[in-house]
């Protein structure tokens, strides 16, 4: 099996405190958005990835978030299957302490 490239939460915080963009998707469900959510980061549902593949640049690195890091770390696994240039951030939403938003006021 190929290695899933990861990021810990720290390393997102620093380059988004440098001002660097990164593309970020986060996976979770709606509830778990609407808790909070990182504010540069889009929106789409783990089950609506399959369906939603044009929303994402297949040659741009894409950085998935989920709650732990299992779900976005499958979503990697999928999506670098398919050629995508993926990252997981390891340790998902539990370990990030940057700011978050509710979806609603990203």
């Amino acid at each position: 099996m190929i290695e899933i490239k990861e990021m810990s939460p720290e390393e997102i915080q620093e380059k988004l405190d440098k001002g660097e963009e990164l593309e970020l998707i986060d996976v979770r469900e709606d509830e778990e958005v609407e808790a909070g959510m990182i504010p540069q980061a889009k929106h789409i549902r783990m089950n609506d990835i399959p369906d939603q593949l044009d929303a994402i640049d297949k040659d741009k690195e894409t950085i998935f978030i989920c709650r732990s890091g299992a779900r976005s770390g499958n979503v990697c696994a999928y999506l670098q299957d398919k050629g995508y240039n993926v990252v997981n951030m390891a340790g998902g939403m539990l370990d990030y302490k940057g700011e978050t938003k509710p979806k609603s006021q990203v």
